[in-house]
């Protein structure tokens, strides 16, 4: 018990230092990237894009590897190397290649952003929500600590960014170096019972995973997953710049859009704490349609309001919408489908179809922006996923009479 107890603040301290590396590189990226490296709206859809494309391809390796290996921590020390490498990568090679050439530093910048943070986080997240459920903890109240990490971390990169952009890449070295600390210190749990030992270390196939894939069930959630939070996250790459081209210093903005977002990340770190109770009274699939209509609120008022006070009052619903998306899944997969897939099933079923949006979609909507405007963009954008929320309440399986999960 005491182990167990020890573990669980190793890994909060895992969440937290793996965010703050992750706030401090990328929470003013797209800002970054227009102000530093001189990118268009049109250009930074692009290398969102790019991203996204490497990010697709890694992150099935990534939840195959992470499920066969279970809860050994071999990937997660190959991620914590490339969280080390961010101040030198970022600084010494990323954005020069972006300025000289712009091709060849997005391929580049992609591969290093998919292996340290696109595709690692999911890695993170599932081993972390498999050691809360043999451990008997919360995987919620443990995710907090890396919601408070990026508030934290995002409070003051905005500063940093006008003193000193280089230095926000070496911070995130410096977190890393804390991550790979607290990841050595975790001991996995180990079985008890001999039959309770067998039946975990029967690990999961191809074969496994291919049954889970062709569900009809799983159709029904990757529809959910595609249509309304994989949007809204293509939705949330270029927010920032609509938030600052309301300034007329950027400097100030940069200051404001911190203070903001750390801000919403600490209400959504107290949310978390309290989203795990909420949805075990409400349900998953109920509150992944909750979830839903709070992205559909946020992308529709950002369309509609015209100061930057209720722009900012709009944002903070993303501290209400992403504890419940996040708890609800993790959730949702565990009763519908095979556990043991878990972290397959949560990197296909989400992260990857996340990436393929982006891939898709991050083009299309910054040229949406150039063209005809943010708010336009937003009505638009807010009513087709309000439209797939709306179906999706229908397509997704009730927790409470879902399939028995293949092979258990």
């Amino acid at each position: 018990m005491q182990q167990h107890r020890l573990n669980y603040w190793l890994l909060n301290g895992a969440f937290f230092s793996f965010f703050v590396a992750w706030s401090f590189s990328f929470s003013f990226y797209a800002i970054w990237l227009k102000q530093n490296v001189g990118l268009t709206a049109t250009d930074i859809g692009f290398v969102f894009s790019i991203n996204a494309m490497v990010a697709f391809v890694l992150m099935p390796f990534y939840g195959y590897w992470q499920d066969r290996l279970s809860e050994s921590k071999t990937l997660l020390y190959v991620i914590a190397v490339a969280i080390l490498c961010c101040g030198p990568f970022l600084n010494w090679l990323y954005q020069p290649l972006l300025e000289r050439n712009f091709w060849l530093g997005s391929g580049v910048g992609a591969l290093f952003t998919a292996v340290s943070f696109g595709a690692a986080v999911g890695v993170l997240e599932s081993f972390i929500e498999r050691l809360s459920r043999r451990d008997g903890f919360e995987f919620g109240r443990s995710r907090m600590w890396g919601s408070l990490g990026w508030a934290i971390a995002t409070f003051f990169t905005g500063l940093l960014l006008n003193w000193s952009p280089p230095s926000v890449f070496w911070l995130s070295s410096l977190a890393g170096i804390v991550f790979l600390f607290c990841l050595s210190q975790v001991t996995t749990p180990t079985c008890s019972a001999p039959l309770s030992c067998q039946q975990h270390s029967k690990k999961p196939g191809r074969s496994d995973l291919l049954l889970v894939l062709k569900l009809p069930e799983f159709r029904r959630f990757a529809f959910y997953i595609i249509s309304v939070p994989c949007i809204y996250q293509v939705f949330d790459q270029q927010f920032p710049v609509y938030f600052a081209s309301m300034f007329a210093d950027p400097e100030l903005a940069n200051i404001y859009f911190g203070y903001l977002n750390s801000s919403q990340v600490l209400l959504e770190a107290a949310l978390m704490f309290i989203t795990p109770a909420l949805v075990n009274r409400m349900g998953a699939r109920q509150a992944l349609i909750l979830a839903g209509c709070i992205m559909v609120m946020r992308i529709l008022g950002s369309g509609l309001a015209t100061e930057m006070l209720a722009i900012s009052a709009l944002k903070l619903l993303h501290a209400v919408e992403l504890p419940i998306l996040l708890v609800a899944m993790f959730k949702y997969i565990a009763a519908v489908f095979d556990s043991r897939l878990s972290t397959t099933l949560y990197m296909v079923g989400f992260l990857l179809f996340s990436q393929l949006s982006a891939m898709v979609l991050s083009p299309c909507f910054g040229y949406l922006y150039d063209h005809y405007g943010y708010a336009p963009s937003y009505l638009l954008i807010g009513s087709v996923m309000a439209c797939c929320t709306l179906l999706s309440a229908f397509l997704l399986t009730p927790v409470q009479e879902g399939i028995k999960p293949v092979l258990q």
